[in-house]
């Protein structure tokens, strides 16, 4: 595929280029009620729209300077009767995973934004389809892959993706889509000179202020539970510990309190003690590891529920959120909660770093 390389582009920043690329792989089959639907081998087309970053902010710097960008794709799931297509919007940042650059460079690619899918179930005409229940949905990509420098202009980019569309059980059925796929691109690179900002900003509140800290935070979100009944709320509660190995990496473990309207119809339903309040809730011990870029915060936990009366969605919970921090320690927080590859619901809350 192809880029377009430009000096001084949009908005006066150097090398502005937009970048094709060809995606083809598999439908990860998770459940045994969607193997219907995979019908060959999907593919993804896209258009990232990309800025280098010059590195005058430190999270540039600490981030080997990252590209960031827009990106627009078509996804073909091989399947238009009952799939259909996918049209997906996202931002994304590509951080090189080797400080030095060099001929062969290894790149991760994060991507979180929306998809519009043609086809959801619909219990008149398309009551097949029991991955997507809803046209609009939460589109998430990671991708790895390697920028092989082939000459002075021409850079080859093998690598895989993947790829999650659902809508968090939002509306269902929501059993989602799941795309492995192999990533090529072939960047054409016209000469331009980079421009390096005379005063670097170093910026130096984004950085752990110390190794030790407490993060705790309140969450809601919703759900449905049967195809056309009214949705259900869910609240979370959340306190960890966490360990700031370095400014961009963070290890922790955590308690998750829940309160479910969806998981209390199943306790209700079990015959179990009506008038025990806390076991209503469900609790989770987690493990948490956290990729900072400057103030966003990327969460990835993996957890088990110690209290958990009803059997529902199983023992293992997994997360991953975006955290955005102010100065003053408080943070926004959204976030995917998911019970062996299912999603759960989408949660959105506030809360408060506290550094010890």
């Amino acid at each position: 595929m192809g880029s377009i390389f430009g000096q001084n582009g949009l908005f006066e920043h150097p090398n502005w280029h937009i970048k094709t690329a060809y995606n083809q792989g598999i439908v990860l089959v998770h459940r045994s009620s969607i193997n219907s639907l995979v019908e060959g081998y999907p593919a993804i087309y896209e258009i990232n729209f990309i800025k280098p970053t010059l590195g005058n902010k430190i999270w540039q710097q600490e981030n080997n300077l990252p590209d960031v960008g827009i990106t627009a794709q078509l996804v073909d799931f091989k399947n238009p009767q009952h799939l259909g297509y996918g049209l997906v919007a996202a931002p994304f940042i590509e951080i090189p995973l080797n400080k030095l650059e060099r001929s062969r460079r290894l790149h991760m690619r994060i991507c979180w934004g929306i998809a519009y899918l043609t086809k959801p179930f619909d219990v008149h005409g398309n009551q097949k389809n029991l991955a997507i229940g809803s046209a609009l949905n939460q589109y998430v990509q990671f991708r790895w892959f390697w920028k092989l420098k082939l000459g002075q202009a021409l850079v080859a980019e093998p690598g895989i993706s993947f790829s999650h569309a659902s809508n968090a059980r939002a509306k269902v059925p929501n059993l989602g889509l799941n795309i492995l796929t192999v990533h090529t691109a072939l960047n054409f690179k016209l000469p331009t000179k980079r421009l390096v900002p005379q005063n670097l900003k170093q910026d130096s509140s984004t950085k752990a202020k110390t190794k030790n800290e407490i993060v705790s935070f309140i969450s809601v979100g919703f759900n449905q539970r049967e195809v056309n009944l009214k949705k259900e709320m869910c609240y979370m509660w959340a306190a960890y510990y966490q360990r700031n190995v370095r400014n961009t990496h963070k290890f922790g473990l955590g308690l998750n309190v829940f309160y479910d309207e969806n998981y209390l119809t199943d306790y209700e339903n079990s015959n179990l003690d009506p008038n025990n309040t806390i076991a209503k809730s469900r609790m989770s011990l987690n493990f948490v590891y956290a990729y900072n870029i400057g103030r966003i915060s990327i969460p990835t936990e993996i957890g088990y529920y110690f209290l958990a009366k009803a059997e529902a969605d199983g023992p293992v919970v997994t997360r991953i959120s975006v955290n955005y921090y102010a100065k003053n320690g408080l943070f926004v927080h959204a976030g995917l909660r998911t019970h062996f590859a299912i999603a759960y619901n989408f949660e959105y809350g506030l809360g408060y770093r506290m550094y010890l």
